[in-house]
């Protein structure tokens, strides 16, 4: 696990990158290779939601997440962003996503959570529903609807589906429209891991494109690598 001073600026960091080349067909057979996950992250996203409350209150009464349940939904939603990466989400790799909650840096698709040594016990109260309505608006905008962990329409779907069809035509990747989709993916993540609880920063209302988290100056898209 990632310790909070690796980049105290940004606790929730998703980077990627794209895979070349790329089947022109297999997407359209991915729904059914990635039903074993899907089984799999609907009993994890019910331990998510139990891990969550059961988190709620530990910070409530201590100010900390405890590190071991932090650690699991940390793993849960590594997991669904490999999925989500393969699938439909991006469609950015044909590497089949592993069975596992561990980092697999291997794969090109990651997620890093800072654990947070105090969390406030104020905003544990208001965070996931009253100051985080705003990004839910987005959001939804974005993926359209939420379920066994990932998602299941919205601007995301419809960008990924063009991204397919052209790869079907041209067999590449349009690297612009590869930057606006990891984009919005990060940005669904960030809302994610705050909603439940496992950051006090509150989401930025900025697209950050591309593969890449690297320090840049500015907060201008990032490249993917």
């Amino acid at each position: 696990m990632t310790t909070p001073s690796a980049f105290p600026d940004r606790p929730v960091r998703v980077t990627a990158h794209l895979d070349t080349p790329l089947s022109r067909w297999l997407w359209l057979v991915k729904w059914l290779l990635a039903v074993p996950h899907y089984v799999v992250l609907f009993f994890l996203w019910i331990a998510f939601s139990v891990v969550s409350v059961i988190a709620f209150f530990a910070i409530l009464f201590t100010e900390r997440y405890p590190r071991t349940l932090f650690d699991f939904n940390v793993g849960v939603l590594r997991w669904s962003w490999r999925v989500a990466y393969y699938s439909y989400g991006a469609l950015g790799t044909d590497r089949y996503p592993p069975f596992s909650l561990g980092e697999e840096p291997d794969y090109p698709a990651r997620l890093d959570i800072a654990y947070p040594e105090r969390l406030s016990r104020g905003l544990v109260l208001v965070k996931w529903w009253l100051l985080a309505i705003p990004q839910y608006i987005v959001v939804g905008f974005f993926v359209g609807g939420f379920h066994a962990g990932w998602w299941s329409g919205g601007l995301l779907a419809v960008l990924t589906l063009v991204a397919a069809v052209i790869l079907a035509v041209t067999e590449k990747y349009p690297k612009d429209l590869y930057d606006l989709i990891l984009g919005l993916n990060r940005w669904v993540l960030r809302v994610v891991a705050y909603s439940a609880l496992m950051t006090d920063a509150y989401p930025p209302f900025r697209l950050d494109m591309g593969g890449s988290e690297e320090s840049r100056a500015g907060t201008g898209p990032q490249g993917h690598r």
